[in-house]
């Protein structure tokens, strides 16, 4: 069977909850064919993130949603549209209409977040929600011959609007991120973050639990993925660094603890979980915001401790700085449990099965 994806990320982007190429070989395997289309490079992705050149962005973006029609005739050869959220950034969905219309093939759709919630974007503010198109998420949901969900969320939406949902979990290579030696076993214990400029505020709303933490016990702040946005903790030695694919597991490995603060919105309720994944594969003990999927994912006290309010936050942060036996513990059993429900030949299987049922 041949299945064409359709990604706006770059293959090699860590923000989507798994990266289409990465399932490439073991759905071979499986007898299921997946050629990857994504609409932009990693370089002109990235180059949408960087302050200004606003014309060079807008002619390179332009070209590629020109070009991204070419795969509505090259989807008449495939037996299924596998589609990672949309074809396009922009504006309404033309490529899809097309898709339908004359490629005549089935799409699953695969739904990491509630895109169908129109929200401003750190970097471009309103301007973002008006060049994004009204209901178009919801379109595509009406549209799809199935939607694989990351979270009982966005299943639920899906429901709610008369569409077949499917619950896939969010995955990484196993065997990319995994544990690794520390280099820091002379230094303070180092608590992290590493996500993106969109989720930095997440981070941002518990600096005053982690100046509390830091007022009984000595650690060092990693943040990585920020953007333009600025970590500043009374009592704390911040290192901010950008985002690249190169460091992103050395980066997980350094960590001796994770952070994964959520804001409950309804946004956040509909995301998967991907970086309490990626902590778990890594054998990173990690403070989470139980909200959404993350109430699902790993075991709380075993893997993983949770933390709703200021107080809560800076006494687990606190708890796992001073118990490196508990870090080791958490760790090791998040570990097993990342191999045991989070593996790239795991969710292969299920995506292939899904991608057959409407072939």
């Amino acid at each position: 069977m041949r299945v064409l994806a359709l990604t706006t990320y770059p293959v090699e982007a860590a923000c989507t909850r798994f990266r289409v190429q990465q399932l490439v070989g073991p759905l071979g395997r499986l007898g299921v064919h997946l050629e990857v289309r994504p609409l932009l490079s990693a370089a002109a992705f990235g180059d949408l993130y960087r302050p200004g050149a606003i014309g060079r962005k807008a002619l390179r973006l332009g070209a590629a949603h020109l070009r991204r029609l070419g795969v509505v005739i090259d989807a008449r050869q495939a037996d299924v549209v596998f589609l990672q959220r949309e074809a396009a950034f922009l504006g309404p969905p033309v490529v899809e209409v097309l898709l339908e219309a004359v490629g005549r093939r089935p799409i699953v759709l695969d739904l990491d977040d509630a895109t169908w919630i129109s929200y401003d974007s750190p970097t471009y503010g309103r301007m973002s929600r008006l060049l994004k198109w009204p209901g178009k998420a919801d379109w595509l949901i009406d549209h799809a011959a199935l939607v694989t969900c990351g979270s009982h969320a966005i299943a639920d939406h899906v429901k709610a609007r008369g569409g077949t949902a499917r619950l896939v979990p969010t995955v990484v290579d196993t065997n990319v991120f995994r544990p690794g030696l520390k280099s820091n076993t002379d230094g303070p214990p180092i608590v992290g973050w590493i996500g993106t400029h969109s989720t930095f505020p997440y981070l941002a709303q518990i600096s005053s639990a982690l100046a509390a933490a830091a007022e009984t016990t000595d650690f060092r702040l990693l943040v990585v993925g920020a953007g333009d946005g600025v970590m500043r903790v009374d009592g704390i030695d911040v290192e901010q660094r950008p985002w690249t694919l190169e460091h992103e597991v050395a980066d997980f490995r350094s960590l001796d603890v994770g952070l994964y603060p959520l804001i409950d919105n309804e946004w956040a309720r509909g995301k998967s979980g991907f970086k309490a994944i990626q902590y778990l594969a890594c054998g990173l003990p990690f403070v989470v915001s139980p909200i959404g999927a993350t109430c699902d994912i790993g075991v709380p006290g075993v893997t993983h401790l949770e933390a709703r309010t200021s107080a809560e936050w800076a006494e687990a942060v606190q708890r796992l700085v001073t118990d490196p036996t508990l870090r080791a513990a958490m760790g090791a059993a998040g570990r097993a449990h990342a191999l045991e429900r989070y593996s790239v030949p795991l969710v292969a299987g299920v995506i292939a099965e899904a991608l057959r049922s409407v072939a």
